[in-house]
This record gives C-alpha cells, structure tokens and sequence, in this order.
C-alpha cells in the first residue's frame, strides 16, 4: 500500500498561518490567552504557532507553554517504561483563555489527560483545542477540536506520522498503512 503524504512544504506553513489568522479573530491581542503544547509533539505546533503570531503581531506578548501529561494518561500504569517529558508553563492560566494543541487528534484521549494536568497551573476561563491533524471518526471520549489544520477520514490500522523541520528535518504529514 502506498503511504500518501498529506501535508508538507509551503501547504505546511500556509495551514500553520491559517491557524493563527482564525486564533487571532477569537483572542485578538492574546492579552488574556496562552497557547499550550501537549508533549511530546504539541510543543512543536505550540511553538511555530506562538512564533508564527509574534510575527503577525509584533509588539504583542504570546505566552507558550509545554505540558507533560504522562501521570495524567488512562493508560500509564500499562506502560512497561515511562519516559515523562518537562513542563514549563511559567505563567498563570487562572482566568486565561487556554489553547491546547497537539499534532494529532485521534482517541481523545490524550486530550482529556491533558485537561486534567492543566488544572494544577489554576483554573482557565476557557479551554480550546487547536490540531494540526484531526483523525476524524476515531473518538474513544467526546472531544473536538476548535481549530483543525486538516482532517483525515483513516482506519485504526493507519498512522498518522507528522515530521517536524526541528526535529525530523522536514515539515511533512504522512498517513502509514500496514503493508499486508
């Protein structure tokens, strides 16, 4: 079977400028909303957001964060080795309007663990989601994204592999099928 790629290149950044255009019409100035990035592969997302709306509103303050949500997983203590990532969130979220992100959106479940970590920084006044790729039909809980980069119609035995220019080299969303 073929491995289709489904985003890369200048679409890559164009999605990632979308994003933030359509962030932007709902937080304005970002003077009361912080931008979370779920580990291990959100704080990419998070971080070419928050420097993608830095340039596009120069002057402005964007505050970033990165989340570990290890101990908050429904299914850590199944997990032979735990490799817990940092969190760095240097801020207050209490009153904040919070959007999470994560490159993929599948199960949901990494979202719901991820809501629960946050409640230690304070209690946000709003929490959106914001995926560089939502995995559609494929919930395990009841959790949809506010903003999407793209949506992908896949099976369960598919993968959606995202690339990052930071640490993969290139910038690239690819849809893995099981040769068979």
């Amino acid at each position: 079977m073929q491995n289709p790629t489904l985003l890369d290149g200048q679409k890559f950044q164009i999605t990632i400028q979308r994003l933030c255009r359509q962030l932007i019409e709902n937080h304005d100035d970002f003077s009361n909303s912080v931008l979370i990035g779920i580990q291990p592969r959100g704080i990419y997302l998070a971080k070419r957001v928050a420097e993608e709306l830095r340039k596009i509103l120069p002057g402005k303050t964007i505050q970033q964060g990165d989340l570990d949500i290890t101990f908050y997983r429904d299914d850590f203590r199944r997990r032979e080795q735990l490799m817990p990532n940092q969190t760095k969130i240097d801020f207050i979220i209490e009153g904040k309007k919070v959007v999470m992100m994560d490159d993929v959106l599948w199960t949901g479940r990494t979202i719901r663990a991820a809501m629960d970590a946050m409640l230690a920084f304070g209690r946000p006044e709003k929490i959106e989601l914001l995926t560089l790729v939502d995995r559609r039909y494929s919930r395990h809980i009841p959790v949809s994204a506010d903003y999407v980069g793209i949506e992908v119609d896949s099976i369960a035995s598919q993968k959606v592999v995202v690339s990052w220019k930071e640490t993969d080299g290139e910038d690239k969303v690819v849809l893995l099928s099981d040769a068979k």
